[in-house]
């Protein structure tokens, strides 16, 4: 008998920052979610449909204190350590969606529970467009924004061009060797995310 103990699974929340049903950032998370499960995490994905709270306004949020929505998508965050985020661009920047649940999200609790949910978070990115830079530029202000609120965001992140004709009926990517590299982010957040939460 030895004294070595199998470590605890890393948890991932991912989720992507475009509303639409059939989003390309979707498929595209879909794709490195994959990566992430065969290194060995457990991931919580989350659809922003189902956090649709108001637009942040900070007198709302003193008369009424923050929405169950947002209450609920701050426990699913709390209960990860890496983030897997696909951002779409919009006019070269990130979604209002996407935006308004880190500007919600970012706030305590409450006066009793003032813990931020991203502080500490290991956070990877990925984008994708029918255009031909794939959405890179909205990644910048992403990556901005998430170091502002605590998220150590590692270097390796993946733009896919040309959504339009990228994907297959199944889903996956018709390129072989790009879908590798999809799924290879996802297994470098496990990978970053393990060493900064070595006791998991």
């Amino acid at each position: 008998m030895n004294d070595y103990t199998e470590p605890m699974t890393i948890r991932i929340a991912a989720f992507a920052g475009s509303l639409r049903k059939g989003s390309f950032n979707r498929k595209v998370l879909a794709r490195a979610i994959i990566g992430a499960e065969e290194a060995g995490a457990e991931v919580d994905l989350i659809d922003l449909n189902d956090v649709r709270a108001p637009l942040y306004d900070g007198d709302l949020e003193s008369d009424s204190g923050l929405p169950v929505e947002i209450r609920n998508f701050k426990d699913r965050i709390e209960a990860a350590q890496g983030l897997l985020i696909a951002s779409p661009e919009y006019n070269s920047s990130v979604s209002a969606a996407l935006k308004n649940v880190i500007d919600w999200g970012s706030r305590p609790t409450s006066k009793e529970d003032p813990r931020p949910c991203f502080k500490g978070k290991v956070g990877a990115l990925l984008t994708t467009s029918p255009g031909r830079l794939g959405g890179i530029r909205g990644l910048s202000h992403l990556r901005e924004i998430l170091h502002n609120v605590g998220v150590k965001v590692i270097n390796e992140q993946y733009a896919l061009p040309n959504a339009g004709t990228a994907f297959v009926d199944d889903g996956s990517l018709g390129e072989i060797e790009i879908e590798q590299q999809i799924q290879d982010i996802g297994r470098a957040l496990v990978a970053v995310t393990r060493l900064y939460w070595p006791e998991n």
